[in-house]
């Protein structure tokens, strides 16, 4: 009994102290095998069973539907992220214009999962990158954001990928990322502190100059509420 209570003791502690493995997501070789119809029919079913096990009466009317919707949800939605087909098409284009200075996406919304409680991460990512040559549309940035928050994540781990990925579109190491973030494993359970949140950043080639990195806290900085 009492290394089972150190064992989960020390699971609880890595969770809270972020602990990821690397900076792509941990997803097994044969993680597609299956079509979503068929990941939802076997998630529905074991929702069903954990409702079950809690004592909860699922020919009530109100949850009777609970385990298909919340198959449906991690599948289509919430871990979307997750399935390569997802991923935004990001098409560049020639800086014609040939704007040389810092181009700032800020306070893009963000909702992801802790995947140590899979509980929700709801925050701000605010994203830079420097024009070597190409340029890609906003939206994109938003949606990368949003691809690679659809999906269980490490907060350090969500900043590194969005980097990657905008530097491998761009070709161009010269990208920035900081999220601000609340996270309800922290928030809602455990210490139950809803006040804090969690910022990260990544930065990418000029960005790791100070001077450079100063302009583009600056730009987050700004008051462009309308």
């Amino acid at each position: 009994m009492k290394l089972e209570q150190a064992l989960e003791e020390q699971y609880e502690e890595r969770g809270d102290g972020h602990i990821g493995s690397a900076s792509e997501t941990p997803i097994r070789e044969d993680a597609f095998a299956l079509s979503d119809q068929e990941k939802i029919e076997k998630i529905q079913e074991n929702v069903r069973d954990i409702m079950q096990t809690l004592g909860l009466d699922l020919t009530d009317d109100s949850l009777s539907g609970t385990p298909k919707r919340v198959a449906k949800m991690f599948v289509k939605e919430i871990f979307g992220g997750l399935h390569p087909d997802r991923k935004p098409k990001s098409s560049t284009f020639e800086n014609k214009y040939k704007y040389g200075e810092m181009l700032v996406e800020k306070n893009i919304v963000v909702y992801s999962t802790c995947e140590h409680h899979l509980l929700p991460i709801v925050g701000r990512a605010h994203v830079a990158y420097i024009s070597n040559g190409r340029v890609v549309g906003l939206s994109k940035m938003n949606r990368i954001v949003d691809y690679y928050a659809k999906r269980p994540q490490v907060q350090e781990r969500m900043n590194i990928q969005i980097v990657k990925e905008l530097q491998r579109v761009l070709g161009t190491e010269d990208v920035a990322c900081v999220i601000d973030a609340k996270h309800l494993c922290v928030n809602s359970r455990g210490i139950r502190d809803i006040e804090s949140s969690t910022v990260t950043a990544e930065y990418g080639g000029k960005f790791k100059e100070e001077s450079v990195r100063r302009e583009f806290l600056d730009y987050i900085n700004l008051d462009t509420e309308f």
